[in-house]
């Protein structure tokens, strides 16, 4: 069986196809191709959030409940220490969006150390560079109901130096600005949740397969399965940390957008 896995193996190598997971649906495959694992998990985070808030608002007192403490404490965490501090006291406008963001992207970088589940919707591109795209129209669409266009474009391009130098400056602005901070924003967030789904992957599938290629090397096993612990309780802090990046950075870019000087 061994031999034979392998000799499958070497004919058939891993490829890029093999980041596409199948449908998880029994019926109807080829139309309902997009409903895959990732699918499934975006669908639960959405419907806990929104069930969560429903549930801890239903009755509100003033005296809070257990829920109702932990939603209130969810929201002003960010907008205490990320809207307000970052952009200033226009930034409780922004703090429910940016509380919504906070939770969409820790819920979802969660899954990636929940045992079985083990995948992170954020380690596929598209759900981070969804997200920067809709915190970079935020940023824009705010510096220039602030502004005006023209004058929003003008602060955001033009920085305070002498005019023969402008004309290497501006571009340098425009790709700063406008082009770097949604591609480091998605790739920042993808980049690590990838990396920590292929670890754990490696350091548990890895003891399994030494235990098939042989029985002698059990003990190694167990070493590579103690890793996948210490690296699960590491990455609970990188799904943290990512998070709270991401929602920091988001506020930083719309202060930069309110503000009235380059």
């Amino acid at each position: 069986m061994i031999g034979q896995s392998t000799v499958l193996a070497a004919e058939f190598p891993p490829s890029v196809e093999d980041f596409y997971l199948p449908s998880i649906l029994p019926w109807g495959a080829h139309e309902s191709y997009w409903f895959t694992k990732i699918t499934l998990l975006v669908w639960v985070t959405v419907a806990v959030l929104i069930i969560f808030f429903l549930v801890a608002y239903r009755k509100p007192q003033l005296v809070p409940t257990k829920k109702q403490w932990l939603a209130e404490s969810a929201y002003g965490f960010v907008r205490n220490n990320i809207a307000v501090e970052m952009i200033g006291p226009k930034g409780v406008a922004f703090a429910p969006y940016l509380t919504t963001l906070f939770l969409f992207i820790l819920l979802n970088n969660f899954w990636g150390i929940v045992p079985l589940v083990q995948l992170s919707p954020n380690s596929h591109i598209a759900f981070p560079a969804m997200l920067a795209v809709i915190s970079y129209l935020l940023f824009i669409i705010a510096g220039i109901r602030h502004h005006g266009f023209l004058k929003y474009f003008k602060t955001a391009l033009v920085p305070p130096a002498p005019w023969f130098i402008l004309p290497l400056l501006i571009p340098i602005e425009f790709f700063s600005n406008f082009l770097v901070r949604p591609f480091s924003l998605a790739v920042r967030l993808f980049a690590n949740m990838f990396a920590g789904h292929l670890l754990l992957l490696v350091f548990t599938l890895g003891g399994f397969a030494m235990i098939s290629a042989n029985a002698w090397l059990a003990p190694v096993a167990v070493v590579s399965w103690t890793m996948t612990i210490a690296l699960t309780l590491l990455e609970f802090l990188v799904v943290c940390l990512q998070a709270y990046v991401f929602t920091v950075l988001t506020a930083s870019y719309v202060q930069g957008a309110l503000a009235d000087e380059h």
